[in-house]
């Protein structure tokens, strides 16, 4: 089993303007940015930074000005070869004189992503974008069922988008089944970056528990699947629908067996009165007290000793135990006696 840190690490470093509160509200944000972006494509020599006010903006022929944010910034200093660090400390007039004379020449275009008055990303011809819009298109048509988890400790609700990426972790509570006598439910996490922040990608997983920090606990079946933003990153959204779909026709699979041994449960006896039904749960490492609770309570409630009904009386006389660590071992063996039901 792993425990799984991406969604934990989004917490921490997320500020409130980042986070969303469903899967509908990230969707129409990133797709309102979309909309609202625009690439243009310039040669570097008709790139002009200068300084304005308290900035630096990119004149560019035929468009006007835009300025600089963070991530750009960054971007530029690259391109240029100095030290962001460097530039940072010069004033913005100074920088762009810097810029002016330490920027390459060259007759390959620039595609450079504006919003609004902003540019978000300067690019070579080599890449190529993915906008959040679009993989969020197919995880909302893919991933039926699933939403955030419960949010975190400070508020964080597993969906954000900023300036530089999206990230977004769903589960389906509604979906626990039994894997091996223990309990799991199915999530994943999805990522993409439209200015090249970060790969495209996804990771899904059936976890047993999510703490507040938003760490996913005690994962199997884990599958991860990324992918850079060169030519073919659009064949990345086709590899993550079959991988959230795979993720989702196994959910229904299990739950549909689960559904079945439930059933079953409910069907099977394990003797006609109480003293057979301790007999029979004899062996199966439940502490003699607890059985003759559960036993007991049956007899009151029902009469019917069931699989189902015996192992619903365990799970409650398990609250009594003081210790989470004790009462997870225990709750373990309970739902192994499904397995009784024939």
């Amino acid at each position: 089993m792993a425990n799984l840190n991406r969604a934990s690490k989004q917490l921490f470093s997320r500020p409130d303007d980042e986070r969303f509160d469903s899967l509908d509200a990230l969707h129409n944000h990133c797709r309102t940015v979309r909309d609202q972006s625009e690439e243009r494509w310039q040669l570097p020599g008709s790139i002009a930074p200068e300084g304005v006010v308290d900035s630096v903006c990119l004149r560019l022929v035929g468009d006007g000005y835009f300025r600089l944010n963070d991530w750009s910034f960054g971007q530029m200093c690259g391109l240029a070869g100095i030290q962001k660090e460097t530039v940072n400390r010069l004033q913005p007039e100074t920088a762009a004189t810097v810029f002016q004379e330490t920027l390459p020449s060259g007759t390959k275009p620039l595609q450079i992503l504006t919003h609004g008055s902003a540019v978000r990303s300067i690019h070579g011809a080599s890449y190529t974008r993915l906008f959040d819009a679009d993989l969020l298109d197919v995880v909302r048509q893919s991933a039926d069922g699933f939403a955030p988890p419960p949010p975190g400790f400070n508020g964080a609700t597993g969906l954000y988008a900023g300036q530089q990426d999206m990230f977004a972790f769903l589960i389906d509570d509604s979906a626990w089944v039994d894997i091996g006598g223990e309990q799991f439910a199915p999530g994943f996490f999805v990522w993409n970056s439209e200015v090249g922040r970060r790969t495209v990608g996804v990771e899904t997983f059936w976890y047993q528990r999510i703490c507040s920090n938003h760490i996913v606990w005690d994962a199997i079946e884990v599958v991860s699947f990324s992918r850079k933003h060169t030519a073919k990153v659009g064949e990345a959204i086709d590899d993550i629908q079959r991988i959230i779909e795979r993720l989702v026709i196994k959910r229904d699979e299990r739950r549909d067996g689960f559904a079945k041994s439930i059933r079953k449960a409910m069907d099977t006896t394990l003797g006609s009165d109480a003293e057979e039904a301790a007999k029979a749960l004899a062996g199966h490492s439940i502490p003699s007290k607890m059985v003759k609770e559960a036993v007991e309570s049956v007899a009151r409630d029902s009469g019917r000793f069931t699989v189902f009904n015996l192992v619903d009386a365990l799970t409650r006389a398990t609250r009594e135990t003081r210790h989470a660590g004790d009462r997870t071992e225990q709750e373990v063996r309970i739902g192994a006696l499904l397995s009784l039901a024939v």
